[in-house]
């Protein structure tokens, strides 16, 4: 059994009546890449700031490394975090500015400013100054330094925000290589599902503060999978069909108008004719397969 790096427990934030968080119930596994999705204001950064100890919680409460929230010792240094950007001075060098914080830290051995700076691909640039680094390279000495005292669990909150796809993917990397060569698990949000998803291995979704759906990557992939679009004006009496004359349960109801049919593909003859014989007025019916963003689209529209 995996070692449970966090679980949150029902956990609340509220600012006066305005929920930000209400009742996540949430659990991270060692080694998870854990990807936090969900539109802007939809939580993500007030359940990161929790987590971290830089914010307080209304109600609930979280295990970090099985320790309570309110009894949190030496586990609280186990985790590095990178919610807002530390403030890097624009004229020392990389290495220059990850010594101030090391001294800060109370970090002895500075030999653990090269080795952060090389698990994100900065080693060669470590004496260029902050000030010519590009928007890409300002993110990876972010990571450097939310790994400076060798944490086992990271915290990340849109570290690709704004970058071109170069920096991306270069991030991309970073985060493989951390997750595999050191072994830490890593908590990152975003409001990009297609970036997530490449590097993730678990995923949560949350809209309005509330957790909407938490599926790994593999559930994710058959969600979305091909399947047959109906489009009917009588969803229920077409799940009948589908159910007693088809002998399927595998579709799912998306709106009082379409239902989606994930197997039997290959006899879409068959569907028209139960459905036609049934007296189903048939608005549509294809194959389709559905991408990410409307995946997400949906799930949130289920939601609500």
């Amino acid at each position: 059994m995996k070692e449970t790096i966090l679980k949150t427990i029902n956990l609340t934030k509220k600012y006066k009546d305005f929920k930000a968080l209400d009742e996540v119930n949430i659990k991270i596994e060692k080694g998870d890449i854990y990807g936090l999705i969900g539109r802007n204001g939809a939580g993500k950064t007030t359940l990161m700031k929790i987590i971290s100890t830089l914010s307080k919680k209304t109600s609930g409460g979280f295990e970090l490394f099985s320790e309570n929230d309110e009894n949190l010792t030496e586990n609280k240094e186990r985790i590095g975090c990178l919610i807002e950007n530390p403030s890097f001075f624009p004229n020392l060098t990389a290495y220059e500015n990850l010594k101030y914080y090391a001294i800060q830290k109370g970090i002895i051995n500075l030999k653990q400013i090269e080795e952060a700076l090389k698990l994100v691909g900065l080693l060669e640039a470590k004496n260029k100054k902050f000030k010519n680094f590009s928007l890409g390279m300002k993110q990876r000495l972010g990571i450097a330094f939310a790994i400076l005292d060798n944490p086992d669990f990271i915290i990340l909150d849109e570290p690709i925000n704004g970058l071109d796809p170069i920096g991306i993917s270069d991030l991309r990397e970073t985060f493989k290589r951390l997750n595999e060569e050191k072994n830490i698990t890593i908590l990152i949000s975003s409001h990009i599902l297609s970036e997530l998803y490449a590097v993730a291995t678990r995923f949560c979704i949350l809209e309005q503060g509330r957790v909407v759906k938490e599926l790994t990557k593999e559930e994710l992939d058959k969600e979305c999978s091909k399947c047959i679009v109906i489009q009917t004006d009588d969803v229920k009496k077409a799940s009948t069909v589908l159910e007693k004359e088809l002998k399927t349960e595998n579709f799912k109801v998306i709106d009082k108008r379409e239902i989606r049919l994930y197997e039997q593909l290959e006899h879409i003859d068959k569907i028209s004719k139960a459905l036609v014989k049934n007296d189903i007025n048939i608005l549509g019916l294809y194959e389709t397969g559905i991408t990410l963003e409307e995946y997400f689209k949906t799930v949130i529209k289920e939601e609500k």
